[in-house]
């Protein structure tokens, strides 16, 4: 006879996985909004700064790889342990460059860490919440990630006000990942979570079954992928033009930093709207919505170029972007989610996040190579386009490729 299990219980996520995301994100968030100011400082130009930013995502990608085997292997407590003494060599190689190519270097190490903290918080809640309440949940993860990108920026704008130096955010960071680390060793181990609730026993797993994972899911990571792909690739290019067009319309670092803390603030209000509306009835009414949205924005921007009040088009742009945003957290986690099922899901996950992955490190360096060819405008236009065409094949494919979700408690 099986036994009925426990009622789920919303506490039982927060300490494992979401106080540790919102500590990792504040010092993650604290960085982004100055990668190209940072990059400029050790002499980049405008193109070269944003090939700099995009070694985060790169090292995202690269991270990927493993990150599905590590977590499945060692566990997510061990496994985001690891990744946090990567991260912190990350950002000390990044606070010591001398030159470009070195800060690079130290932003690539920085996402490959990431990537695997990341995957190890999905597979954690994939495993642990139940079905009815997986949008939710992991719409409040994408919540507490955004909540941690607008208290980042805040910090480190006021940091850099009280110390004059832009660099002093990296020792911000390195707090904030040791704080994180410490939540970690002394709340309750994840893996105990996960054998209290569904019993959880782990298999042999090697290095390469991620991309024997992605050989026998390839139809609907070539179909679903593809088109989600096109929503990281949006994502993670935002994070690096609004930025870069900060740096290109002279706004200051500490101005900088505030307008994106206040816009991410406009994301993490919307984060619950966007998992209830895909809890009540389906991934497709924000994934699609989302994406135009996050579409539409690029274009406004890159014709807002040469307006007469930039500042007043970025700001409102960004707003938009983040309205955008907002309503689509959680989106392309709970799609993983909802394919890789909750036994033993690290392995999909990883194939799912490096496919994922591979359009949110791509995207930023077309970007970056547009700019340098023709102009940030152009760089944006294109990413708008293809913004768009995305939306249309993620309203194709979802319903071909998830069940309609929907009668939830």
């Amino acid at each position: 006879m099986t036994s009925t299990p426990p009622p789920f219980r919303w506490r039982s996520i927060v300490a494992p996985a979401l106080l540790p995301t919102l500590l990792f994100t504040i010092g993650e968030g604290a960085i982004i909004p100055l990668i190209p100011s940072l990059a400029a400082q050790v002499g980049a130009d405008l193109a070269t700064a944003g090939l700099v930013a995009a070694m985060l995502l790169v090292g995202q990608l690269l991270g990927d790889l493993p990150a599905g085997w590590i977590v499945a292997r060692v566990g997510e407590r061990a496994a985001m342990l690891g990744a946090l003494v990567a991260a912190v060599l990350g950002i000390a190689i990044s606070a010591l460059a001398p030159i470009a190519a070195v800060l690079g270097l130290g932003m690539l190490v920085l996402g490959a860490s990431a990537a695997v903290f990341a995957l190890a918080r999905h597979a954690l809640l994939t495993t642990a919440v139940p079905a009815a309440y997986r949008a939710r949940a992991l719409s409040t993860l994408g919540g507490v990630y955004r909540l941690g990108l607008m208290i980042g920026p805040f910090l480190g704008a006021a940091i850099i006000t009280v110390t004059g130096e832009t660099g002093s955010v990296y020792w911000f960071a390195i707090g904030s990942l040791v704080a994180v680390a410490a939540s970690l060793l002394l709340l309750p181990d994840p893996d105990g979570l996960l054998r209290r609730e569904v019993d959880v026993t782990r298999s042999p797993v090697a290095p390469l079954d991620v991309l024997r994972t992605i050989g026998r899911r390839r139809d609907v990571l070539a179909r679903l992928g593809l088109a989600a792909l096109t929503v990281s690739a949006l994502r993670a290019s935002r994070q690096v033009l609004l930025p870069l067009w900060a740096v290109s319309i002279g706004l200051g670092d500490a101005q900088t930093a505030t307008i994106i803390g206040a816009t991410a603030a406009v994301d993490f209000a919307l984060f619950y709207l966007g998992g209830w509306l895909m809890d009540r009835f389906g991934r497709l009414y924000t994934a699609v919505p989302s994406t135009i949205g996050l579409g539409l924005g690029f274009i406004v921007l890159a014709l807002s170029a040469g307006a007469d009040d930039p500042v007043a088009w970025f700001i409102g742009v960004a707003i938009g972007l983040a309205i955008a945003n907002g309503i689509g957290a959680g989106i392309l986690m709970t799609m993983g989610s909802d394919l890789a099922g909750r036994t033993e899901p690290a392995m999909f996950l990883g194939a799912w996040r490096l496919i994922l992955d591979a359009g949110g490190a791509t995207a930023p360096l077309l970007l970056a190579g547009l700019t340098a060819a023709f102009s940030l405008a152009v760089g944006a236009g294109v990413l708008g386009v293809l913004g768009l065409v995305g939306a249309g094949m993620l309203g194709y494919m979802i319903p071909r490729h998830l069940p309609r979700d929907t009668g939830a408690p």
